[in-house]
């Protein structure tokens, strides 16, 4: 098994939906990692999941990070090549986000240029 690049598209299907538990199977050896972010277009927005488990036969078990209302059997899900960001920075301080890096305080979002990964070590 080997983690896609951060510039390589890898496609998967959904093959099951149990609430926020979503089930993608991808192309033999194309798995993406533990924890990268997978998008999917549900009407007109995009929705993200987070991989949380490898469960066989080249599927992953992930967990919407929104509703999963609308999500049904064959559609298409991109895998990121890396995990869920947020923005970091000056312009962030202060300001409400949710997981996924988006303003939640009525404000618009910032232009920060850094942005980092969830799961990673905290800063010192």
């Amino acid at each position: 098994m080997r983690r896609i690049g951060d510039n390589m598209s890898n496609k998967g299907k959904i093959i099951q939906v149990m609430g926020p538990v979503v089930d993608v199977a991808f192309e033999d050896e194309n798995l993406p990692a533990i924890r990268d972010a997978l998008e999917v277009n549900n009407g007109d927005k995009k929705c993200v999941m987070e991989v949380a488990q490898h469960i066989g036969n080249d599927t992953v078990r992930c967990i919407m990070l929104a509703s999963s209302e609308g999500l049904c059997r064959d559609m298409e899900v991109t895998a990121t090549g890396s995990g869920i960001k947020t923005p970091v920075g000056e312009k962030t301080l202060g300001r409400l986000f949710n997981v996924l890096g988006e303003a939640i305080d009525g404000k618009e979002q910032p232009d920060a240029k850094e942005k980092w990964e969830i799961h990673r070590e905290p800063p010192t």
